[in-house]
C-alpha cells in the first residue's frame, strides 16, 4: 500500500497543528460557532446527537495492521471502546471530546492517517473495489489510480468549496463492487478495441433524496488524460452547480437539468483548454504502481490438500468458506471476509479488542493488510487456503465469523436516530429486530443473495435506494415510520428500488420484511435470485401480502 513521503507527513502534521490552534481559539471563545463550523468540518468533525462525531479517512478502504491498532487505541483512550465502519470505507467515532480531537488527529497522523476532507462541500474519500488487486475478474488494479486521485483531490485549492460534497469511485473489474454508477464520477478501467486500457467515465450518479444512475460521458479516456478530464468536469460543476438550494446542488441535478449532451459539450470545451498541460505520464503511473506491488506469495500454497479435507470434515467451516471467502487470482490463496454483522452487534461496529486482534491476524495471515468494504465488513485479502481453518476458528472467538456475507442479514445500516442529528428514525434497533427474526442460518442461506440497506433519513448514507430491499426511516408527526422499496441494485445491473406502498409503522417493519421473504420463496423459480424474481414478477405480489397485514 502507499507509504507517505516526507511531504505527505509534513502536510498532515501541519494540519493537526493548525486545527489544534483553531480548536483552542474556539474553546476560549475567540472564535464563533459559525467560524469554527467550517474549520471543523474540513477536519471530519460533526456535532451529532450526543457528542461530536469524528470521521477518519480510509483511502479506498485500505489499512495496515499498525493503523488498525491505532484505531483500537483511539477507541479505547478517547471513545467508548468501539468504532463504526461506513459505506465510504471510512471510520467514525461517536463519542470523542471536542478538546481531545486534536490529540486524536495527532495520534492518527503518527500512522499516516487523517480526517481531511471527510466532510464539507469538497471532494471526499475516493472509494474502490474491496477485492482490488486480488480478484479474478480484474482488468487492471485500480488502487494506483485511486491514490493518484487522492493526492490530486487533497487540499486542491480550486475545489475546496464546491456547491456540495463530491464523490469519486474507481473499479478495475468486470463486476462493479464499488457502486460506481451512484457516484458523482464513476471510473471503470476498460479495454478499447485495440486492447489498450483506459477509463470509462460516468457522471451525475448519486443517492440521497434524489437517487440517480450515472450516465456515460466518456466511453474511453486515455490514462494520461485522467486528471485533466476530472478537472474539466469539476470546473463545470463548480461554475454551474447550484449554490442557492442544497437539495439541488449536487452534480446529478446539474447534469439532469442541463442534459448530458449540453453538460458534455461544456466539459469538452473546458478540457481542450487544460488537457495538454496536465498529462499523467507513464513515469508517474508506474511509480505509483510500484507502491502496490503484490506481496511475496508462497508459490507452494497451491499444493496444500488440508483445505479440502477440513471442509469435508467440518460443515460449519465449509459454510463459512462458501459465504465468507472469495476466489483469489493466486492459486492456493483466498480473500476472507470478516463479518461485522453478528446478530447481536450494530452493523459496521467493531470493538477495540476486535480491532487489535484483527491487526494480529492480518500480520500473521495476510501480509499485515486489512480492507473495509462499502457493505461495512472487513477483508483479509491474501490468506493461504491452508491457513483458513485456523483463521476461521480465531474469528469465531472474536464473533467475526458469522457466515452471512451477501445474505439477508449482511445488512447495510447507518447509525440512525441513535447518534445522527440528521436522522428521522432509528435504524440499529430495527436491524437488531430483523436479525432476531432471522436467526436460522439454514433459512438465510436458502434465501441466498439478498441485500437489505437501511437508512434513518433521506440522505442515504446506507444506500437504501439501491438495496434489493430498501428501508428508509421517515418522521410522521413525531412518529417513526419506514418506507420500503424493492428491486434496487448498485452493481452492474444498477437500478433504483421501486416504492412498495405507504410507509409501515416501526413495530411492523420486521413482519413486513419476513412477509416479503415468504412471498419470494413462494414465487421464485429454481435457483432464481430475489432480484431476478422481483424483476420478473414486479412488486404486486409483495405489495398484496405486506399490506394485507398492515
Amino acid at each position: 500500500m502507499y507509504q507517505y513521503n516526507d511531504n505527505d507527513q509534513i502536510l498532515v502534521d501541519e494540519r493537526v497543528a493548525q486545527f489544534r490552534r483553531q480548536t483552542e481559539q474556539f474553546l476560549k471563545s475567540e472564535m464563533s460557532e459559525d467560524q469554527y463550523r467550517a474549520l471543523r468540518l474540513r477536519n471530519g468533525l460533526y456535532i451529532q446527537t450526543h457528542a461530536p462525531m469524528l470521521r477518519i479517512a480510509g483511502p479506498y478502504g485500505l489499512f495496515n495492521s499498525k493503523q488498525l491498532r491505532k484505531i483500537a487505541h483511539v477507541a479505547r483512550t478517547y471513545d467508548k471502546n468501539y468504532c463504526h465502519f461506513t459505506t465510504r470505507q471510512n471510520i467514525q467515532f461517536n463519542w470523542p471530546k471536542l478538546e481531545e480531537v486534536p490529540d486524536i488527529l495527532a495520534e492518527l497522523a503518527s500512522v499516516q492517517m487523517h480526517a481531511i476532507q471527510t466532510s464539507g462541500n469538497c471532494m471526499r474519500n475516493t472509494t474502490s473495489d474491496h477485492l482490488a488487486g486480488v480478484c479474478i475478474d480484474e482488468i487492471e488494479d485500480p488502487r494506483p489510480y485511486c491514490e493518484i486521485i487522492r493526492q490530486w483531490t487533497t487540499l486542491h485549492p480550486e475545489f475546496d468549496y464546491l456547491p456540495r460534497k463530491f464523490k469519486i469511485a474507481v473499479s478495475g473489474a468486470l463486476h462493479d463492487r464499488a457502486a460506481t454508477q451512484f457516484h458523482d464520477i464513476g471510473l471503470h478501467l476498460v479495454k478499447n478495441d485495440a486492447g489498450e486500457i483506459g477509463f470509462k467515465v460516468m457522471v451525475g450518479g448519486g443517492l440521497g433524496r434524489t437517487p440517480v444512475i450515472g450516465q456515460i460521458i466518456k466511453p474511453y479516456l486515455e490514462k494520461k488524460n485522467l486528471l485533466s478530464y476530472l478537472e474539466a468536469i469539476l470546473r463545470i460543476y463548480n461554475l454551474f452547480g447550484r449554490r442557492d438550494n442544497k437539495y439541488k446542488a449536487r452534480i446529478k441535478i446539474l447534469v439532469k437539468e442541463s442534459g448530458l449532451e449540453k453538460f458534455s459539450t461544456l466539459v469538452e470545451k473546458e478540457w481542450l483548454l487544460i488537457r495538454d498541460n496536465n498529462e499523467l505520464d507513464n513515469e508517474r503511473i508506474n511509480g505509483m504502481k510500484a507502491q502496490f506491488v503484490a506481496p511475496a506469495y508462497d508459490t507452494d500454497a497451491v499444493r496444500d490438500t488440508s483445505f479440502s479435507q477440513q471442509q469435508d470434515e467440518n460443515k460449519a467451516f465449509a459454510t463459512w468458506v462458501k459465504y465468507n471467502t472469495a476466489d483469489h487470482k493466486i492459486s492456493g490463496y483466498r480473500a476472507a471476509f470478516l463479518s461485522l454483522k453478528a446478530p447481536d452487534s450494530p452493523p459496521g461496529d467493531m470493538t477495540d479488542v476486535q480491532l487489535d486482534a484483527v491487526a494480529d491476524l492480518a500480520d500473521k495471515y495476510s501480509f499485515g493488510e486489512i480492507r473495509s468494504t462499502h457493505r461495512q465488513n472487513l477483508i483479509l485479502a491474501d490468506v493461504k487456503q491452508a491457513d483458513l481453518f485456523v483463521l476461521w476458528q480465531q474469528l469465531e472467538l472474536l464473533k467475526l465469523a458469522t457466515p452471512n456475507i451477501g445474505t439477508v442479514t449482511d445488512m447495510i445500516c447507518c447509525p440512525g436516530l441513535d447518534f445522527c442529528s440528521l436522522a428521522n428514525a432509528g435504524s440499529i434497533g430495527v436491524a437488531k429486530e430483523i436479525n432476531e427474526a432471522l436467526d436460522d442460518m439454514d433459512y438465510i442461506h436458502d434465501i441466498g443473495d439478498l441485500k437489505i440497506n437501511m437508512s434513518g433519513c433521506m440522505n442515504g448514507c446506507a444506500h437504501q435506494s439501491v438495496g434489493h430491499i430498501g428501508i428508509l426511516g421517515v418522521d410522521k408527526k413525531g412518529t417513526e415510520w419506514y418506507q420500503l422499496t424493492l428491486g434496487g441494485s448498485s452493481e452492474n445491473n444498477a437500478a433504483i428500488g421501486e416504492r412498495l406502498g405507504p410507509a409501515v409503522a416501526k413495530d411492523q417493519v420486521t413482519k413486513a420484511i419476513t412477509t416479503i421473504l415468504e412471498v419470494y420463496i413462494e414465487h421464485r423459480l429454481e435457483d432464481e435470485s430475489f432480484l431476478d424474481m422481483v424483476n420478473r414478477v414486479g412488486i404486486t405480489p409483495f405489495k398484496e401480502q405486506v399490506y394485507a397485514i398492515n
